[in-house]
């Protein structure tokens, strides 16, 4: 079966629906990265419009871009602390992370 004829479940989106959207997701959230330094008003633009389309069609963020902006505001984080502390530099909002554990060897 072609990928438009693919049989899916009911409200869910064609499988080629989704790939576009990760992918435009992920333009978006590049866009976004780059443009924070100099346009931050366009980079949190940017990144409302990625989250919106991640809403819209169930898609997660890739697991690299979520610790990297707000989700509160949509501004770019600011690294305090080490890894386990991370401060919003315009909300102030404060995520906190568990340190990675070492894979037991045996």
């Amino acid at each position: 079966m072609p990928k438009s004829q693919e049989r899916r479940g009911r409200g869910q989106k064609p499988t080629y629906q989704l790939d576009i959207a990760k992918e435009r997701i992920e333009i978006l959230l590049k866009l976004a990265k780059k443009e924070a330094r100099k346009n931050p008003d366009r980079s949190r633009r940017y990144v409302q419009l990625a989250r919106k389309i991640g809403m819209r069609y169930n898609v997660r963020l890739p697991a690299e871009w979520k610790r990297v902006f707000c989700k509160g505001c949509g501004a770019l984080l600011a690294r305090s602390r080490g890894a386990t502390i991370i401060k919003c530099g315009k909300c102030n909002r404060i995520y906190r992370c568990l340190p990675r554990r070492k894979p037991k060897v045996g």
